[in-house]
């Protein structure tokens, strides 16, 4: 009786991912983590979220009544948001805010930019 046994390496192999991608700052990862969290108040029609994480130039700059109805949800929305480029302290994230009226779906294209606050603190300094 033969017994043929076959193994295989997976360690031998090399991985693809790690040779073509770059590492990723840290500060992107808060950057878009707070783009995601402001989103996802947009989404949600969460105003008190969305407020805190907005720059004190764009809640000054902003009639009040214009964010309370930028945040309304009257109808279902998402969002899409793809990776970001980086400039000085900033970062821009390409989004699409997707909204749902009586069975028409609506997409806007826009960007959300972020701006560190200091200690890796980001807020939005520019509404998508």
């Amino acid at each position: 009786m033969v017994v043929l046994v076959f193994s295989l390496s997976l360690s031998a192999r090399p991985n693809k991912h790690s040779q073509t991608m770059p590492a990723i700052d840290p500060a992107y990862v808060s950057a878009l983590s707070t783009a995601d969290r402001f989103l996802h108040a947009w989404q949600t029609g969460d105003l008190e979220t969305g407020m805190v994480l907005l720059s004190d130039r764009v809640r000054h700059s902003q009639d009040p009544e214009k964010l309370e109805e930028y945040f309304s949800t009257r109808n279902e929305r998402g969002f899409e948001i793809t990776r970001g480029r980086s400039e000085r302290r900033h970062y821009r994230f390409p989004v699409v805010l997707v909204t749902n009226s009586s069975g028409h779906a609506r997409r806007r294209f826009s960007e959300i930019v972020m701006v560190d606050t200091g200690k890796n603190e980001w807020v939005v300094d520019k509404l998508p």
